[in-house]
């Protein structure tokens, strides 16, 4: 594959009108209100609670969910409503991962049901030129107390050998699906209790799809201290049986419930002592990926400035171009508009993670993103400053 060096500027990632000019000012006037009540813990609690309450009493509120928070953090409610934001992003150089956003529902029924929804996905996304992912959990289609089985190695019935079996073949249909039709697969990284045969089950994959090109992604958190080491075990693995690894590195999403869960069941926390070891480590990852592009494809999942300007100051510096074909930047829809794309706009890969699904399905999701904002230090102000600096700069109140 040819690419071409298109850029040797690095990005500036306060450039607001950059950052901004797809959002029109109202929505930028809604953004600031929903980023400052997200500020607010007590808000933030208050409004999730009525909202929970709301739902469960089936109350007509899914229409101000879809124009507010729902708007601000997916794509739609259909493939098809997700596909128009899909080709808005486009026309800043920005790419999509899809992700159906349905989660929580268990059962080898509802299992099932997930293959086609996203066999239709990668369909779909083959047939449009900027949708170059998908992403899927394995607890979307396995039960979690069997991957805790599996994680802690216990013997299985079997009954449970054959339902392991069926979570395999509904993976392996997806990931065969999505090398057919050239769309990659990101399998996310979940809680470390079950993430060993999250682990296995993707290795797997990778080495039946990943040989002229990663196809499928795992997924390394970095808040865990034992996956810098689990990084380089895969990538030494992938060498020796001959496939690309496919590297997604994040610094994770469960850091609370692995704290709270280690003190009650009395075992060492797997979590780094501080958010500076996560970023030691994430950073040393970035380092590593990029030493090793010939045999791995890079996905950086992060919403942190610093770390992004290391993995293109560092591609810059080594001659790797900006938009090398192994190396994509990623950010959450809604959020981070500002590294996604001035990053875009600087001639590098960026593809924005787009969950779409009904609303009342998405909650989880949605919750999650309240929950985040909130809770992760200077996120949240970061925002507000931006999306503030960018409506005083087009002189609006």
């Amino acid at each position: 594959m040819r690419y071409f060096i298109i850029t040797r500027m690095l990005p500036e990632f306060d450039n607001t009108e950059i950052a901004f000019r797809y959002r029109s000012n109202a929505e930028l006037k809604q953004a600031r209100f929903l980023f400052a009540s997200m500020g607010s813990p007590t808000l933030t609690k208050i409004g999730m609670g009525i909202t929970k309450f709301s739902m469960h009493l089936h109350l007509p509120i899914e229409g101000i969910i879809k124009r507010t928070i729902f708007k601000q953090f997916c794509g739609g409610e259909t493939i098809e409503e997700a596909a128009q934001t899909s080709i808005m992003l486009s026309e800043y150089n920005i790419g999509v991962i899809l992700d159906y956003g349905v989660e929580g529902k268990e059962g080898e029924t509802e299992f099932d049901k997930a293959v086609p929804e996203f066999i239709k996905a990668i369909d779909f996304a083959a047939s449009q030129k900027n949708i170059p992912f998908i992403s899927i959990k394995v607890t979307g289609f396995s039960r979690f107390s069997l991957l805790e089985k599996l994680h802690l190695g216990t013997i299985l019935s079997d009954e449970e050998q054959a339902e392991w079996a069926r979570v395999e073949k509904r993976i392996d249909t997806i990931c065969k699906e999505a090398q057919q039709k050239n769309i990659r697969v990101l399998v996310d990284a979940e809680e470390s209790w079950i993430q060993k045969p999250i682990d296995e089950l993707t290795d797997l994959m990778m080495e039946r799809y990943n040989e002229q090109k990663a196809i499928v992604y795992n997924t390394y958190q970095l808040y865990l201290h034992e996956r810098l080491t689990a990084l380089n075990v895969g990538h030494e693995k992938a060498v020796n049986k001959k496939y690309l690894l496919g590297a997604k590195l994040v610094r994770g999403a469960y850091m609370e419930k692995e704290r709270k869960r280690a003190i009650e069941m009395n075992y060492p926390s797997p979590v780094q002592p501080d958010k500076a070891h996560t970023d030691i480590d994430y950073n040393n990852a970035l380092i590593f990926c990029l030493k090793n592009l010939d045999s791995l494809e890079l996905f950086v999942g992060t919403h942190n400035e610093k770390s992004c300007l290391l993995a293109a100051s560092t591609m810059l510096q080594n001659d790797i171009p900006a938009n090398h074909p192994h190396v994509y930047f990623s950010q959450l829809f809604g959020m981070s508009d500002n590294i996604s794309f001035n990053m875009a706009d600087s001639g590098f890969h960026v593809a924005k993670y787009l969950p779409y699904g009904p609303v009342k399905d998405v909650m989880p999701y949605l919750m999650r993103r309240a929950q985040e904002n909130t809770s992760v230090a200077g996120q949240t102000g970061r925002e507000l400053g931006l999306i503030s600096k960018e409506l005083e700069r087009r002189k609006i109140k």
